[in-house]
């Protein structure tokens, strides 16, 4: 697993913030570090949104798996491209 240089807590974020900001930490990581997430519930979601934009530039490794907390560390692998966080739908 990625060691995380950022940890991040969403529970106390409104729903509709939050995938911009992972997305925009996310941005901002340098190739090899990672973000280590805290949510109420499992970010599958979230992961999907990942596969579908920017499959072979993270890693997901869930750390702690409910029943009230996931944790998750979301690496940056690859080149680490540039993720239009401007284009993301979130709910």
């Amino acid at each position: 697993m990625t060691p995380a240089a950022v940890t991040l807590d969403v529970r106390a974020i409104e729903p509709r913030f939050r995938h911009p900001l992972i997305f925009g930490i996310f941005e901002r990581l340098p190739v090899g570090q990672a973000l280590m997430l805290t949510n109420d519930h499992d970010p599958k979601p979230l992961y999907y949104q990942f596969q579908a934009e920017s499959s072979g530039l993270f890693s997901w490794d869930y750390v702690q798996s409910g029943p009230d907390v996931w944790q998750v560390c979301i690496g940056k692998e690859g080149d680490g491209g540039h993720l239009d966080i401007n284009s993301r739908c979130c709910g």
